[in-house]
Parts: C-alpha cells; sequence; structure tokens
C-alpha cells in the first residue's frame, strides 16, 4: 500500500526544517515529497508536525528476570503511544546480557514488538568491571553496542583491555561517567538543599572525575566511545576538549536532568529519585544549551521501570528511576514551549543523532528512509495520569503535572502502530 501523508508540519531534523509539506511511503520506505502518486491512499495530517520516530537510547526492560516490571509487549506499546518508534534497551538484566545466547533469546523475544527494539551488550561479564565479553561474538549476534550501563569499573586496567579490543572491532562503547568511589550511596546532589533533608550527597565533581578517566583511556586506546548521561556543567568542558582534539565521543543526556532539578525531590519523593541524582537549576540550564549547540549529542528517557514496593520506601532506601517511554516526547517539548530551541534541533538529538551513532538508518525524512515516524500536536494540554500510562511499571516524576504535546500517530515501517 501507498499512503500519502498530505498537510503536514515537516519536522526534518537532518535539514534543520519546519515546513509545511507531504509525504509519501510504500512498503515501509519514504518514497518522497510532493503531490500524491496516482492510487495512493490519502492521510490528512491536519497541519499537525510529522517528525521521524524517536529513537531511545538506554531503555531498561525487565525481561529476561524482572517481567512484572516491563516486558517487552508492555514496553512496546508505551513507546509506539509516545511516538518511540526503535528502543536501544539496555544489558542490565537477570541475567545479565553478557553472551550471545542470551542476546539471542531476547532478540527473539523483541522480534514481534509493535516497534524495533535493539539491544546492547554487557561490555564485562556480569557488568562487574573485571573480565570482558565476547565482543566479536555478540557483535555478530546483533548487539549494537556495549555496557555496564550504571555500573562503573573501578578496574581501570581491565577497562582498557575491553576498549582496546572494541576498539579493533570497531565497537562502540558506552560509559556512565561516574566516579564509583564518591558516588557510592549517595542518593542527591551536594547542596545545602541535601544537608537539609539530610541525604547522602555526591559532589558534581564525582562525573567529572568519570568522564576524565574515561576520555584519557578513549584518547589511549582509540576507541569509539559515548558518554550515556552527562548531568553537571562541569562535565562540559571535558566533552568540548575531546571533541575538539578529534576524538570518537559523543555524549546523551536524560530527559529529566533536561527538565527538573534537585529541588523537585521535596519532600523525599521517591519517583524523582534517579541516577545520577537531580542536579542544580544552573546545571539544567547549561545542560539545555550543550543540547541547543550541539555539544550534548542525544537526549533520552532511560526508561527505568520499578514497582510500587521498591518505590514506596525511605528515600535513601528506595529503587531509582523513572519511567519514560510515554513521557519523553511532551517533557521534551518543554524544551521547545520554553523558547530554549526549536523542534528540527530537537529532534536532532531525539532522533537523528542516535540513530547515526548506532549506525541505524532511522532519525531522517529522506526518500529512502524507513517509514518511522510520529504525528503529533505539540500544543495539546494535558494533566498526566501515570495510572494510564501503558507501561507496567508507572513511576513517573511527570504525575498530575500539565504538559503540552500529544502523539497522534505512530509508524513503524509504514504500519500504523498507534492511534491517538
Amino acid at each position: 500500500m501507498t499512503l500519502h501523508l498530505t498537510n503536514a508540519r515537516l519536522i526534518d531534523p537532518e535539514t534543520g526544517t519546519d515546513a509545511p509539506g507531504a509525504l509519501t511511503f510504500q512498503d515501509g520506505v519514504i518514497l518522497g515529497r510532493g503531490p500524491a502518486p496516482k492510487g495512493a491512499e490519502v492521510f490528512d495530517c491536519g497541519g499537525m508536525c510529522l517528525a521521524p520516530g524517536i529513537v531511545d537510547w538506554g531503555v531498561k526492560i525487565g525481561e529476561p528476570g524482572e517481567r512484572h516490571k516491563e516486558s517487552f509487549r508492555s514496553a512496546g506499546m508505551a513507546a509506539a503511544a509516545g511516538g518511540v518508534t526503535t528502543i536501544i534497551a539496555r544489558p542490565d538484566t537477570h541475567p545479565v546480557i553478557d553472551m550471545p545466547e542470551t542476546l539471542a533469546f531476547v532478540t527473539r523475544r523483541a522480534a514481534e514488538n509493535v516497534v524495533r527494539i535493539r539491544h546492547m551488550a554487557a561490555l564485562t561479564k556480569g557488568c562487574e568491571g573485571q573480565e570482558m565479553t565476547e565482543i566479536g561474538f555478540l557483535l555478530d549476534a546483533g548487539a549494537v553496542a556495549f555496557t555496564d550501563a550504571f555500573r562503573v569499573s573501578t578496574n581501570t586496567k581491565a577497562l582498557a583491555r575491553a576498549l582496546t579490543y572494541a576498539r579493533s572491532l570497531g565497537a562502540l562503547v558506552v560509559g556512565h561517567p561516574q566516579e564509583p568511589g564518591l558516588s557510592a550511596g549517595a542518593v542527591a546532589t551536594n547542596s545545602k538543599f541535601a544537608s537539609l533533608r539530610g541525604l547522602p550527597w555526591v559532589h558534581p565533581m564525582a562525573e567529572r572525575i568519570g568522564l576524565d578517566r574515561d576520555l584519557g583511556l578513549v584518547e589511549m586506546t582509540g576507541a569509539r566511545y559515548h558518554a550515556d548521561q552527562i548531568t553537571t556543567a562541569r562535565a562540559l568542558p571535558s566533552l568540548v576538549r575531546a571533541k575538539a582534539n578529534g576524538l570518537d565521543v559523543t555524549a546523551g543526556v536524560s530527559i529529566h536532568h533536561l527538565t527538573l532539578n534537585e529541588f523537585d525531590v521535596g519532600d523525599y519523593r521517591t519517583f524523582f529519585k534517579l541516577t545520577p541524582p537531580l542536579r542544580s537549576e544552573d546545571d539544567r540550564l547549561a545542560l539545555v544549551q550543550a543540547v541547543a549547540e550541539g555539544v550534548i549529542d542525544v537526549v533520552a528517557s532511560f526508561h527505568t521501570p520499578a514497582d510500587e514496593e521498591s518505590k514506596r520506601l525511605p528515600f535513601e532506601e528506595a529503587a531509582s528511576g523513572a519511567v519514560g517511554l510515554q513521557t519523553l516526547l511532551p517533557a521534551a517539548l518543554r524544551l521547545v514551549h520554553s523558547g530554549d530551541m526549536d523542534l528540527p534541533t530537537l529532534w536532532r538529538a531525539l532522533s537523528l543523532n542516535p540513530a547515526r551513532r548506532l549506525g541505524l538508518p532511522q532519525g531522517r525524512l529522506a526518500e529512502g528512509a524507513p517509514a518511522d515516524l510520529v504525528l503529533f500536536d505539540p500544543d495539546a494540554p494535558f494533566v498526566l495520569d501515570r495510572s494510564k500510562l501503558l507501561s507496567k511499571s508507572k513511576n513517573t516524576p511527570f504525575d498530575l503535572m500539565r504538559m503540552e504535546g500529544k502523539v497522534l500517530a505512530t509508524w513503524v515501517a509504514g504500519v500504523q502502530v498507534h492511534k491517538g
């Protein structure tokens, strides 16, 4: 079937344009723009925004081991409802995805999902930072990148060996820039607010120290490297220098660190307990500027489902993380409504850049690109009700907040997988 999407506001991050237009796709591939081909079915977009589907990098899915928190099916439904057409899943499951057999299992489980799901594999066995995994075999099995997720290795020599081996195979390594000793046990950022609340804190320098170590190893080994979350202003100069020196380095940031700050924790609200912890307002503003200027390349949800029992605990004991597949788009649109960036710039970080860094064809509206698309109304207001989220877990910090931006339709490979 040939489908012609007309009367659309095309958001093209590749060309940086935001303009009225039409788009035609057939057999899951974009044919181009212009008038409707003969015999095509016409879909009126009503002047709403049509953009490439979001590529959400760093999603935690509970399979295997924690299916009660999130399954492939529930994650896929939430993603489609949120305009996410490609999920890049983390390997920190139970068991860890550190063997080709485990990767093959989750790949089969994800194959029939309504959205695309690609997996990262562990860099070291058990994500323990000691012995590297079989990176070559895992690449052959379909791993798109290698990471130990939020577990930071203290064995620098073992990490250097893994980076060297990854470099020889052209594999992308994803690091979590935190100094593990300073960060251990911390649930808040060093500030008067954290002291008054009696919360164990970590200084923002822990992030820069961790990033500097990783960048030093990247310079030594020549590996391809992506910092999963930059959350402090202090880390940005190191990132800028690394890029200026020609290192093959990119970086991401969580949507929660772009739209929330340390004061949102309030009276120990555990839905705001994240890894890394929420930062100061000055840090948040610096990160928003870094995304707008392209210093930070990727914006992601870092979707981390947690059940009610693990969140309804004292703040220090509660599980870290928040769901974000379904809330990423409206939360990100806050940056547009505040005037900090335009839609093509935002979509560059949400879709084009992650797809390019991972070597995927998504994230574009060009002829020949996959017809992975999201149609949304950027100005539609609503109050978020977490009970209506499609994820199995409902641990969102945006519960009962006023938001703007509703997904009207989502297509994956030319098939409509969500109708708003």
